[in-house]
């Protein structure tokens, strides 16, 4: 089992439109690849920040749902659309395995 911990660092007074985003964002990708995407905020650390989980049954799984995802026009307008709620260059990817 493979395990996608995403987070982003979110930009001055965009809280509500980042979480917003965030959960149009798991429920496209629900939609278009059948991947549950759940949507959480820190309880300590940096509080500015947002973040997605997904589990995967392989990394060849992963991919192809990463390869589909940005080949998808919708996918891509709608991240480009709310990039404007986080901070550039904050984003932050994690890939485990379950042992």
């Amino acid at each position: 089992m493979i395990t996608l911990y995403r987070s982003a660092s979110i930009a001055a007074g965009q809280l509500g439109s980042a979480i917003a985003f965030a959960k149009e964002v798991a429920a496209l990708i629900k939609a278009k690849t059948g991947v549950e995407v759940a949507v959480a905020v820190p309880m300590a650390g940096n509080p500015n920040r947002v973040g997605w989980s997904a589990r995967f049954e392989s990394l060849g799984e992963f991919g192809s749902t990463m390869d589909r995802l940005r080949g998808d026009a919708q996918y891509g307008e709608l991240v480009a659309k709310g990039g404007m709620s986080f901070i550039p260059g904050t984003v932050f990817d994690e890939l485990w395995r379950s042992i």
